[in-house]
């Protein structure tokens, strides 16, 4: 039987894969570059969705710097978060550990503390307002050198008490983990969990590497782990959450049909997989879409709708007696539907 989609949408659920920077939709970026007079090589909404065709992570990456460009002072920051968490709230969304990229803005000029003073503000707000909590994990640039990583970590330091986590993004292929190995140390000592983006486009072997090299927390996408049976025996073994992004994985052509998606294949498996949105603004869905577009392509069940829900806070960096409660609440939903 097909889940309805008014239970997917319904579900208590966290989102623990989403690039803050990513849900910048068009009419906002719009809106911040007239205010900001930053130009943008665009002359409508419209061009810039039809930009928005991407063959693959690079051709995403290029219109992303691109837009960050509008984002200029905290207040910017401030209205971007709360955007995000305005459509999470409707989305059935409580909790959100959402990434920034704080060398998008450095590399531009912008101080350190504009963009993570406004995103603080937003997070706030949104707790305030939809009764969301959230976190947030500083991405280190994989496409720059591991210096560059270190002064970021350097200029965080302010705020440390107010990071839950450091990841790595940006372009895969060509950019281990292993190449990060001495500022994931430094960021562990200082108390932070790690994560990082793996096995999208690069090989299983940087999942090791992230494992063993990094050693990571969290997977982010994780996909090409399925390529290495010891290594899915392992990850299932060990419990490591899997932030995986369906319609990501569609646009940038990871996979090239939703039907494909591994997904239902995880579970089945055994593997602590979540369901994400990445990019929304970019890849066509906030976090409700992903599910639900993704249950209806590969057949998931209400179980499994449940299972994902339940490991959107067990794979999460709350406190035991927050995701107790969240794993209790998605118990109850089932039950009352």
């Amino acid at each position: 039987m097909s889940v309805s989609e008014a239970f997917i949408r319904g579900i208590p659920k966290a989102e623990l894969h989403l690039h803050i920077e990513g849900s910048l939709e068009p009419e906002l970026m719009f809106a911040l570059g007239k205010r900001n007079k930053v130009d943008i090589p665009f002359q409508s909404v419209e061009e810039v969705r039809a930009a928005y065709a991407f063959s693959n992570l690079q051709d995403f990456l290029d219109i992303y710097y691109q837009g960050a460009n509008v984002l200029q002072t905290e207040a910017d920051f401030q209205a971007l978060a709360l955007a995000y968490f305005e459509r999470l709230h409707a989305d059935g969304g409580v909790h959100a550990e959402i990434f920034f990229d704080p060398e998008t803005h450095t590399d531009r000029g912008l101080p350190f503390s504009v963009a993570i003073d406004g995103l603080l503000a937003g997070m706030k707000e949104a707790e305030a307002k939809f009764g969301i909590s959230s976190k947030l994990i500083m991405c280190f640039l994989r496409h720059l050198d591991e210096e560059s990583s270190f002064r970021t970590l350097k200029a965080a330091e302010p705020y440390l008490d107010r990071i839950a986590g450091v990841g790595l993004d940006s372009s895969e292929k060509g950019h281990p983990p292993s190449k990060f190995a001495r500022v994931f140390a430094a960021a562990k000592e200082r108390g932070l969990k790690i994560v990082a983006h793996a096995g999208e486009e690069g090989p299983p072997a940087y999942v090791h590497e992230a494992l063993d090299i990094l050693h990571v927390d969290r997977i982010d996408h994780g996909n090409r782990a399925l390529e290495d049976a010891a290594l899915v025996q392992r990850l299932v073994k060990e419990g490591m959450t899997l932030t995986v992004c369906p319609l990501s994985n569609l646009k940038l052509c990871v996979v090239h049909d939703l039907k494909d998606h591994p997904m239902k294949r995880m579970l089945d498996l055994g593997l602590k997989a979540t369901c994400n949105s990445d990019d929304p603004a970019y890849f066509g869905g906030y976090v409700g879409d992903n599910y639900v577009r993704t249950a209806q392509a590969v057949g998931l069940t209400q179980a499994d709708i449940v299972t994902l829900a339940k490991n959107s806070f067990t794979g999460s960096f709350l406190d035991p007696a927050a995701i107790a409660k969240h794993v209790a609440a998605v118990d109850a939903y089932a039950v009352a539907h």
